[in-house]
């Protein structure tokens, strides 16, 4: 046994030293090939690739990017297509398939033509473009010439490459370039990672402009247009290139508002049948617009009825009260979206509106579209494009009526208060009927927290510069009846009061009013048999408070509906608080 025992005992160490010798290769093998694998790992791409842009001859390059687009023609005979002009320019271009024609429109101009044909207008004059816009393989392509002349987009085009390079007026870009004294240049990759093939070989002192960061390189475009990636130790920063301008014209921009630093005190004149006689309307203190509802809309076809009077323009003119004249919409949905429909009935509107105003004397058009298809709400904003420039052209102010925003698909839905603002002049907030005439439940006609939040959502939520934007006020109020259904309830109605006829109802019944602190207002309610009568009441105090509001968000000024609602010593009591300092 001792024997047997000594025989085997060296077996064991044997296979420990093998083993252990096998498991030191192993080891050196794969750090060795973790050391190749980090070591081709960190050698950058020497790939070259030619871009998908570089498939088609003149691809379009807007702030670094591919437009996944290319133009047609050269020179002076660039065409790009109608969705990449869209994109640049928004509502400054659009393109009507009814009449297959292209409207653009700035501040000042309107550009008219149609797709195909040489002969357009501006601002209805006679045009004529060098190059007509056309169609190919189903996509619109609109000359880059008017583009230019109107809103002032450039165009660079390189002969090498072919690649089309569009800049926008005042875009502020950055330059820079592969140093001079570079040894080897560097690459221009197609993303943002040594890892990423080539683009192109960058010579040193080749000029680029930089669109951006990401993850730590540059987004770059060569002097040849290619665009792609560059890594920041292997260029370096220039100064800032600042696009030129569009170029304006030599006639003095149109100024809305000559009264400087006076706020805008308007008043809406009711007009139904007969013009009133200023005469014996009496003094309005402080009032320096009038807004007489004298042009409505009668067809599809964008036809005006004029109840217009030159006499009471005359009166209020001498007076050194403007005159803005209301053209509204006759609430009517049907009929205006047809006449909102196409650039033809748009023009017989504004051609009508505009001849108006003339023969009037008018110095404004204030717009009062309600009721409302919300389907037409891009149509709205082209009318208005269309009429400001060529009311500008006429010295006039362009204003339009929005309500408050809520979720009513006729009565605010459909105004894109945004983008309406950017045109007009002013608008005009009617903030009134929080709650209407068939409302069931009785409550203020404008209380001033909602008022408040009227003016706040338009101003924060849709941009409208508090300058043009307008606080409009009732003067009128309602008496509200709540009479018991006999089912629990009460039902609700309502009707309409003036100040002077809430006044000598307070009068008559000895009511002494109470005020609401929450509405901003005085309120008084009284039985009368089985019914409750409640009025939420306009005087003073709730005028005072609505224009102190527009004081505080700085607005350009108030409107009232309507003048034939007021009590006479009213407007005194506006203008004292208009003008007063806080």
């Amino acid at each position: 046994m001792e024997r047997l025992t000594t025989a085997m005992t060296p077996a064991p160490r044997y296979r420990r030293r093998r083993s252990g010798r096998w498991i030191g290769v192993l080891l050196l093998f794969i750090v060795s090939a973790l050391a190749t694998a980090w070591w081709a790992w960190n050698l950058p791409n020497s790939q070259h690739i030619s871009p998908e842009y570089r498939s088609v001859q003149h691809p379009i390059m807007t702030d670094g990017k591919w437009t996944q687009a290319q133009a047609l023609g050269e020179g002076d005979g660039l065409q790009i297509p109608l969705d990449v002009g869209q994109k640049l320019m928004g509502d400054g271009i659009l393109y009507e398939k009814s009449s297959d024609s292209i409207i653009l429109t700035t501040e000042s101009r309107v550009l008219h033509f149609k797709i195909g044909e040489l002969d357009g207008t501006m601002n209805r004059k006679p045009f004529n473009l060098q190059f007509a816009a056309q169609s190919k393989d189903g996509t619109l392509y609109l000359p880059l010439a008017p583009l230019e002349q109107l809103f002032g987009i450039q165009a660079e085009t390189d002969p090498s490459t072919g690649i089309v390079t569009l800049l926008m007026p005042d875009q502020a870009i950055q330059r820079a370039e592969i140093p001079k004294d570079s040894k080897k240049g560097a690459k221009l990759r197609q993303g943002p990672d040594k890892h990423e093939p080539i683009v192109a070989d960058l010579a040193p002192g080749t000029a680029l402009r930089l669109w951006g960061e990401s993850e730590g390189w540059y987004r770059a475009q060569s002097a040849s247009g290619d665009i792609g990636y560059v890594s920041p130790k292997d260029a370096v920063l220039l100064t800032v290139e600042k696009v030129p301008s569009a170029a304006t014209e030599k006639s003095e921009p149109f100024v809305a508002w000559k009264a400087v630093g006076q706020r805008i005190n308007l008043t809406w004149e009711a007009v139904y049948d007969v013009n009133p006689k200023p005469a014996n309307i009496g003094k309005l203190a402080g009032v320096n617009v009038v807004s007489p509802t004298w042009f409505e809309l009668v067809d599809g076809k964008g036809n005006i009825r004029s109840k217009a009077d030159a006499s009471y323009s005359q009166w209020y003119r001498d007076k050194g009260v403007q005159v803005w004249g209301l053209f509204g919409n006759g609430f009517e949905p049907e009929r205006t979206h047809l006449a909102l429909a196409s650039y033809e009935s748009r023009q017989r509107m504004i051609q009508q509106m505009l001849a108006y105003a003339k023969t009037f004397r008018l110095q404004g058009i204030n717009l009062d579209f309600e009721n409302v298809k919300t389907e037409d709400k891009d149509e709205l904003v082209q009318f208005v494009r269309e009429l400001t420039p060529l009311a500008h052209e006429q010295n006039l102010v362009v204003s339009i009526d929005v309500t408050p925003k809520s979720g009513s698909e006729y009565w605010s839905a459909f105004l894109d208060r945004a983008r309406l603002g950017q045109s007009v002049d002013f608008m005009m907030l009617m903030a009134y009927d929080e709650h209407w005439a068939t409302s069931p439940t009785a409550g203020s006609v404008s209380s001033l927290g909602w008022t408040e939040e009227s003016v706040t959502r338009i101003l924060e939520e849709d941009g409208v510069p508090a300058r043009k934007l307008i606080l409009g006020m009732p003067l009128y109020t309602r008496i509200w009846t709540e009479k018991p259904d006999g089912k629990g309830g009460v039902k609700v109605s309502s009707k309409t009061m003036s100040m002077p006829a809430v006044r000598d109802l307070l009068a008559k019944k000895k009511l002494t009013p109470t005020l609401s602190a929450e509405d901003g207002q005085h309120y008084v309610e009284f039985q009368d048999g089985d019914t409750t009568q409640k009025i939420w009441i306009e005087d003073e105090r709730s005028l005072q408070a609505r224009i102190e509001l527009a004081k505080k968000y700085e607005l350009a000024g108030v409107a009232t509906w309507s003048r034939y609602f007021a009590s006479p010593d009213i407007w005194e009591v506006m203008d004292h608080t208009l003008q007063s300092r806080p």
